[in-house]
C-alpha cells in the first residue's frame, strides 16, 4: 500500500463511524470539490446506515442554492470557495437532513480554476452540530487534483472525529 492521503481513509471512516455510533449521532455531508468522496468513504463502512443519513453533491452554485439553501447574496459577495459559503452549506445540510453533525467542502482542486486570491489547493470546510456553533476552516493543500481532493477528505474525517467528541475541529490540515 502506498503512503498517500487516501491510504488511511477507510480506517478514519471506520473510527468516525464507531465514535458517531457511541455518541448516538448521525452525520450528513455537502460536497463540492470532493464530489461525494466523504460520503463514499463513510458508506464503505458496513453498518454506516446507523450513523450516516445522506450526502449532497452540490458542485454548481445552483445546486448549493436549491438543495442547501445557500443564499445567492452569499455566493455573489464571497464566491463559492469561501468560509461564508462553507458555513451556509453546513447549516443547509442540517436543515435538509436528519443529521446531528454536518460537514461541507468547497474548493479549487485544479489543475485550473485557481486565482491569486484562491489558488489551486484552496479548500474551505464548514462543520456544524445541531443546536451548536458552526465552524469554518481553510486549508491550502498541495499536489495534483486527486491529492488535493484526498487531503480534503482526510481533513474532513479527522475534523469530524473532533466535532463528534464535542471539540472544535482543528484549525488547519
Amino acid at each position: 500500500m502506498t503512503n498517500t492521503p487516501e491510504a488511511g481513509l477507510d480506517a478514519l471512516a471506520a473510527t468516525l463511524g464507531a465514535r458517531l455510533l457511541a455518541e448516538g449521532l448521525v452525520l450528513a455531508t455537502a460536497e463540492s470539490c470532493t464530489g461525494g468522496w466523504v460520503a463514499q468513504a463513510v458508506t464503505a463502512i458496513a453498518g454506516s446506515s446507523a450513523w450516516f443519513d445522506r450526502g449532497f453533491v452540490t458542485y454548481s452554485n445552483e445546486a448549493k442554492q436549491e438543495l442547501l439553501g445557500v443564499p445567492l447574496a452569499t455566493l455573489e459577495a464571497h464566491g463559492a470557495v469561501s468560509g461564508a459559503t462553507a458555513a451556509a452549506m453546513a447549516q443547509g445540510v442540517l436543515a435538509h437532513s436528519r443529521a446531528d453533525l454536518s460537514v461541507s467542502i468547497t474548493g479549487v482542486a485544479g489543475p485550473t480554476g485557481g486565482s491569486e486570491a484562491k489558488p489551486v489547493g484552496t479548500v474551505w470546510f464548514g462543520f456544524a452540530r445541531k443546536g451548536g456553533a458552526v465552524f469554518t476552516r481553510h486549508c491550502l493543500f498541495a499536489g495534483d487534483r486527486r491529492a488535493i481532493r484526498a487531503s480534503a477528505v482526510d481533513f474532513a474525517l479527522r475534523a469530524l472525529l473532533e466535532l463528534a467528541a464535542g471539540r472544535e475541529p482543528p484549525s488547519s490540515g
